[in-house]
């Protein structure tokens, strides 16, 4: 019997180290990742826990997380096994933050001033609903089949669209939605935030107040390597800084979403490793560091915060959307994008006109031209901050196709051969659900297009 305990409490002791020495770094960026999922999902779009925990927080270890909502305190606990409780807090205007035990939530704070669209036009230029248009060009059954085939059948969860929006010619010519979902839903874009804040320098540019070939403006790099690297090569994602983009172990990317206060300076702060334009390298910190430098481009952070929305987001009435903050105020310009697939669509409707609105030129059409050239070394997928089908990466969809890209399947695809943008919203990545069937079906259904 002693050899019975002891082996037990040797197995005991070796488990306990294994997780010790496996899980235990990680609790923090678990806790923290619940906390704030379960935050934005429920004070952003009305959510219940059950809901998220079942969707969003469907993750290997982010489902070990317990968590609570404090709805009269706007705020989120979550913690693993009593261990590493994070909390995120829910502010209007700005989301949910993951804060830190030094945060003073009962300091003030500035949001940014909308002025919303309002007028009597249908969408995508006003907010009524869309007029009922029928193509003659358009074969419905081939098309509705194919929206159908992107979502789950009763009783087989393999696909977990949520919703999935058609748009030929400004029109709405397919539009599905999950249950639970509706075109009111506020959707989290994650990676297609980047295309948002690579949008903010187009307008800047168009306004004469920014050239993105200059060396970038940043005076920790001017006495070393660095200061060869442009606001183009960053948009580009080819600066040659050091940087991990890994969410499934402690990164430099997971570092900074879940434990930085500022997180505009994580890639500030790295080495570089290659010359600039010589090596592609996707980064969520360079991002967030372009967010920074965008800060830097106002005389106050009220003018910072404003600029998003009255330059760009409100302008073309995506009257849902939101992008939250980090603790010191900066946008989240990698990740945190909130909007219902409706007002996705106008973002990418935007740069299927060349960054014309309705008669209002946003941003240059050269500035759609550059956002849709291949950047160097990667191969014909990136642009400027935009995912490309240049090298055929979707062999069955028009290589002119472009993209805002997600984590968990986000996309706005546009398509300007075929007048045409497509967004889908989920939770499957590319390599689990068959983007290109979806994208060749859709596309197939346009009869007489090539």
């Amino acid at each position: 019997m002693k050899k019975v305990f002891r082996l037990f409490g040797f197995v005991s002791f070796i488990g306990v180290s294994y997780f010790g020495f496996t899980t235990y770094p990680k609790l923090d960026l678990i806790s923290g990742f619940s906390a704030k999922s379960i935050a934005s999902g429920h004070f952003i779009d009305n959510r219940s826990q059950e809901m998220i925990e079942k969707g969003d927080n469907d993750i290997d270890m982010i489902d070990l997380a317990k968590n609570k909502i404090e709805d009269a305190g706007k705020f989120v606990v979550a913690s693993v096994y009593g261990l590493k409780e994070r909390k995120a807090i829910y502010r209007e205007g700005l989301g949910a933050t993951l804060i830190n035990d030094d945060f003073d939530v009962t300091k003030p704070y500035l949001v940014p001033k909308r002025t919303k669209l309002n007028n009597d036009l249908p969408f995508p230029y006003g907010n009524n609903e869309p007029k009922d248009t029928v193509f003659s060009n358009v074969d419905y059954t081939k098309l509705n089949a194919a929206v159908a085939n992107a979502f789950d059948k009763k009783g087989i969860i393999n696909k977990r669209t949520r919703s999935l929006l058609v748009i030929y010619k400004d029109k709405i010519i397919a539009e599905k939605y999950d249950t639970g979902f509706d075109k009111n839903s506020k959707l989290l874009g994650w990676s297609m935030t980047k295309s948002i804040t690579s949008a903010m320098f187009g307008i800047l540019e168009k306004q004469r107040k920014f050239d993105i070939d200059d060396p970038a403006p940043i005076p920790e790099w001017a006495n070393d390597n660095r200061k060869l690297i442009t606001t183009s090569d960053l948009l580009h994602m080819n600066s040659g800084l050091q940087w991990v983009e890994d969410y499934a172990t402690i990164s430099d990317a997971t570092k900074m979403l879940f434990q930085a206060e500022d997180m505009t300076s994580a890639q500030l702060e790295k080495p570089a490793e290659h010359r600039p334009n010589t090596r592609w390298n996707y980064s969520s910190g360079t991002t967030n560091l372009l967010s920074g430098i965008l800060r830097k481009q106002f005389k106050t952070h009220q003018e910072y915060l404003d600029f998003w929305y009255s330059a760009l987001i409100d302008k073309i009435g995506m009257n849902s959307m939101v992008i939250e903050t980090d603790m010191v105020g900066n946008y989240v310009g990698s990740s945190y994008g909130w909007a219902t697939t409706r007002d996705w669509s106008k973002f990418g409707l935007l740069y299927l006109h060349k960054g014309n609105w309705n008669g209002e030129q946003i941003f240059n059409e050269s500035w759609a031209k550059y956002t849709a050239a291949p950047t160097n070394t990667s191969n014909g997928r990136y642009g400027g901050h935009f995912w490309l089908n240049a090298g055929g990466h979707f062999p069955d969809v028009p290589r002119d196709m472009y993209y805002c890209s997600g984590f968990q399947g986000q996309m706005v695809a546009i398509i300007p051969s075929l007048d045409l943008v497509i967004v889908r919203m989920g939770l499957k990545e590319e390599s689990n659900f068959d983007f290109n069937g979806m994208l060749k079906g859709i596309v197939g259904s346009l009869e007489g297009v090539d």
